[in-house]
């Protein structure tokens, strides 16, 4: 077994590596950029090398940089994680060139697997069934246009060194071909410095589903079973489970079966995932396969108990699987919610800054009103930390698991209310809202979901009655709360509670058990709040309504409070009877009119400003394209008007709401 181990990579799975090496007694080493010099992974390590500047291309991606730093450490392999170098078959060569072990698979199976183009012949040649389309080179967008016509719309445009939802657009039409091929490739370039594409038959409401193979250097390989990864949003995987929802025994069993059979065909070595695009009646296409460990992996191992950067660290230093298919069983049911630094009310665009504040959920076992459940949080980050320009926006990785797929949903909707975050834009509220749907709860999955459930964009989510009794309970309360902190109690036991602008009527007091009780006006009936956890100040609150605990997201404003619930964000004033009667009176404040303008939706870097003052532009023209976390965003006109002025340049950093184009 190794001593040491490199790991090239950074953020989450570098910790997430870090913990295994640590359990198994190796020493590790990480690399890291400027930007990540003070970061958990860097202080969780035995050692660290400095590699470079920000930018991946100039740090992570440099193999010189990499094998250097092993060379200086003396570590005795290298883990990849996932990205970067991961499926880099060059580099796997070369450490083995240089005597250094690679953990993750042979040359050989990345080469003929990791190329999207490659692995899909490969696959065919062996017998897996495989979505139509073309992996030759594409010339031009003429050429892609042609050929898309050919397959027939929609068609989906891919990287073919591409991964993590990156480098990938669905053309609906030829003027759709014609753009997104353009945007594809220059996204690939930038992200895997390979502008190759190709295009296949985008399947109408599939499924996503993979299936998860181990193997060791001896022959032998298993399936882990599988996990459906259908939430998704610009093809980025957002939520995950496993198993799947839609498998019957005999299908997962096929599955498994031509994920082994193709594994098998490169004497696969590690851990790796053959990935499917299902249809609802279950029919399944080979979509890729990604030789390397996945970003889902933990919903795997809460449900068969293999640590798998264990079994790849193994697998390397040679040792024989200790295990076979027999012994692996599937073990109740886990959700993975990827918390990234993003706006869900903004069009999900990513937010960078520092993390103010970062609250997480306990992990280990906890109870909830339909059994128990288990909370494992994967980050990379801390409270102080900064969410960087340069990677991935992904802060933690959040899984519960339970005996059955309920328990492990209401789990994660409790996991999700006890993580608290300030300082960037989160999509928590999303993950919230979506553990709140009937559908999602009901297993009845598509890779279109959150268009087909969010078709305008993500709002928030309207209170239901438990939503609405969690906003009138908290806010009365804190209200008590303060009043008596502040030394001037009040002896007012009727209040009204404005949410928004809809008026609640309440009663306080207090039973024999000193929790505080809510008669709510003209309803018959009355809320009971024990077991309060809040204090001025504090941006959670917890307590124990009607017998279910909940937190909730709080903080004090001019005239009362910002409260969250799950998906529902609230303003929220407690005021006496006469004064609600004033404040109803009050005319609702108008937004700004900025029709005119185009902002950036998000802070990144300028690639480009399409107009210049004086220009005439008609609605749905391209007016500038801003690039952040290695992904373009491209605004267009949504009217027709004439340039007055322009804000910005190529190659000018932009905040959030900075205005690049005006409009007379």
């Amino acid at each position: 077994m190794f001593s040491k181990i490199l790991i090239a990579n950074r953020g989450e799975i570098a910790v997430r590596i870090i913990k295994t090496a640590r359990r198994m007694g190796i020493r590790t080493v990480v690399v890291h950029s400027d930007a990540d010099a003070g970061s958990m992974a860097v202080e969780m390590a035995d050692e660290a090398i400095h590699i470079g500047p920000s930018p991946a291309a100039e740090s992570y991606l440099v193999q010189d940089k990499i094998v250097e730093a092993v060379r200086r450490s003396g570590a005795e392999a290298v883990h990849p994680g996932f990205g970067f170098l991961s499926e880099n078959p060059v580099f796997a060569r070369r450490l083995e060139a240089e005597g250094i072990a690679f953990i993750g698979p042979n040359s050989h199976a990345i080469e003929a697997m990791g190329d999207k183009i490659t692995s899909k012949k490969f696959a065919h040649a062996a017998g897996v069934s495989t979505v139509p389309g073309y992996m030759g080179l594409i010339e031009s967008d003429e050429h892609a246009v042609q050929i898309a016509n050919e397959i027939g719309y929609p068609v989906m445009i891919k990287a073919s060194a591409g991964g993590g939802g990156k480098g990938i657009r669905v053309a609906h039409s030829d003027a759709d071909m014609v753009e997104g091929f353009s945007a594809v490739k220059a996204e690939a370039l930038t992200a895997f410095g390979d502008d190759r594409v190709f295009l296949e038959k985008f399947i109408i409401d599939p499924r996503h589903i993979e299936i998860q193979v181990l193997g060791d250097k001896h022959g032998n390989i298993v399936s882990l079973f599988d996990r459906e990864c259908s939430i998704q949003r610009r093809n980025q995987k957002v939520i995950e489970e496993a198993p799947s929802p839609l498998l019957d025994d005999a299908t997962r069993k096929a599955m498994s079966e031509q994920a082994i059979a193709l594994a098998r065909a490169v004497n696969y070595d590690s851990a790796g995932t053959v990935e499917f695009v299902a249809g609802q009646d279950r029919s399944f296409f080979f979509l890729e396969m990604n030789t390397r460990l996945q970003v889902e992996h933990p919903v795997t191992e809460l449900i068969t108990g293999v640590d798998l950067v264990e079994q790849m660290i193994r697998s390397a230093a040679g040792e024989t699987m200790s295990f076979g298919q027999d012994d692996l069983k599937i073990n109740g049911w886990a959700i993975e919610s990827r918390i990234y630094a993003e706006d869900p009310y903004r069009g999900f665009l990513p937010s960078i800054g520092r993390l103010v504040h970062y609250d997480q959920p306990e992990e280990g076992e906890h109870d909830s009103p339909i059994g128990t459940y288990t909370v494992r949080n994967d980050s990379g980050v801390r409270e102080g930390d900064e969410i960087s320009m340069f990677y991935d926006p992904m802060i933690a990785k959040l899984n519960t698991w339970a005996p059955t797929r309920l328990g492990a949903v209401e789990g994660m909707a409790r996991a999700l209310e006890d993580t608290h975050l300030q300082g960037v834009g989160h999509n928590v509220p999303f993950l919230a809202a979506v553990m709140d749907q009937d559908r999602f709860k009901s297993g009845q999955l598509s890779t279109s979901y959150i268009k087909d459930e969010f078709p305008d964009g993500f709002k928030g989510a309207a209170p239901d009655r438990r939503r609405i009794d969690i906003l009138i309970a908290t806010a009365a309360a804190m209200n008590e709360i303060i009043s008596e902190q502040s030394g001037d109690p009040s002896d007012r036991t009727d209040w009204i509670v404005l949410i928004d602008r809809d008026a609640h009527g309440v009663t306080l007091g207090y039973d024999e058990e000193e929790a505080l009780t809510l008669d709510l006006a003209g309803e018959d009936r009355a809320l009971q709040l024990n077991e309060i956890d809040w204090r001025p100040g504090q941006a959670q609150f917890r307590a124990v309504l009607d017998d279910a605990p909940y937190t909730a997201e709080v903080a004090r404003i001019a005239d009362g409070f910002q409260i969250r619930t799950g998906a529902t964000k609230a303003r929220v004033r407690v005021l006496t009877p006469r004064m609600a009667e004033l404040f109803a009176r009050l005319p609702e404040k108008q937004a700004a009119d900025t029709s005119k303008l185009i902002q950036s939706p998000m802070p990144g870097l300028v690639v480009s400003i399409a107009v210049t003052v004086g220009q005439e532009v008609k609605a749905g023209e391209t007016v500038a394209v801003i690039e952040a976390m290695k992904m373009q965003n491209i605004l267009k006109a949504e009217r027709d008007g004439v340039v007055k002025a322009v804000g910005a340049k190529a190659g000018d950093p932009v905040a959030a709401d900075d205005v690049l184009v005006e409009f007379g």
